[in-house]
């Protein structure tokens, strides 16, 4: 069996974002592993408009070359790792449009989440959560929430505590886990 593939998904086009330095934490945490291949996926990158399919994607009939190379590239991987801002309690709009476009490209397979944010971006979390319930997402119980006030100086610049590397070394345990089991599903 090949290698796991698991995208690391930057929820955030914001400019100045923090979200960026955060991912790029994760991926390069992630390059010690050898159990899968971690890639970055930055939404920066992908500007999907707001949600443009006459039919609903769980039909899986894409008309839109945006929404066919979008779902190409989430059909890539066998897991994921949200990295997301919390914004009013809740994720950003383009990381829940970026879902939206897709169904079954999501389906039986395994996520984790990493927030940020004046508390963490717990509340940006939980929201995930639900949302990849929806899309049939199996996610893992470890999650990381990085506080702007003690992981990041002067609110910018991204200084995670130690502490935070047994927590990621447990997110990447148990996701792997879980994208393994979940590719049985798949066939």
């Amino acid at each position: 069996m090949s290698a796991l593939k698991i995208a690391v998904i930057l929820g955030s086009t914001r400019p100045g974002r923090n979200g960026k330095a955060v991912a790029d934490w994760i991926v390069d945490r992630a390059g010690a592993r050898t159990g899968a291949d971690y890639e970055l996926v930055d939404l920066a990158d992908w500007p999907l408009p707001f949600m443009d399919e006459p039919v609903p994607p769980s039909m899986g009939q894409y008309q839109g070359e945006h929404t066919k190379a979008w779902t190409a590239k989430v059909a890539e991987f066998d897991g994921y790792v949200f990295v997301t801002p919390e914004y009013n309690h809740s994720i950003p709009g383009v990381l829940k449009n970026a879902i939206d476009f897709a169904y079954a490209e999501w389906n039986n397979k395994a996520a984790a989440f990493v927030s940020y944010g004046t508390v963490g971006g717990i509340r940006a979390a939980e929201h995930l959560r639900t949302i990849a319930s929806a899309v049939q997402l199996a996610h893992v119980h470890q999650q990381l929430a990085f506080s702007l006030f003690t992981d990041f100086e002067n609110l910018a610049l991204f200084k995670p505590g130690e502490h935070h590397d047994g927590a990621v070394t447990k997110l990447f345990d148990e996701l792997e886990a879980w994208a393994t089991a979940m590719r049985t599903l798949r066939g």
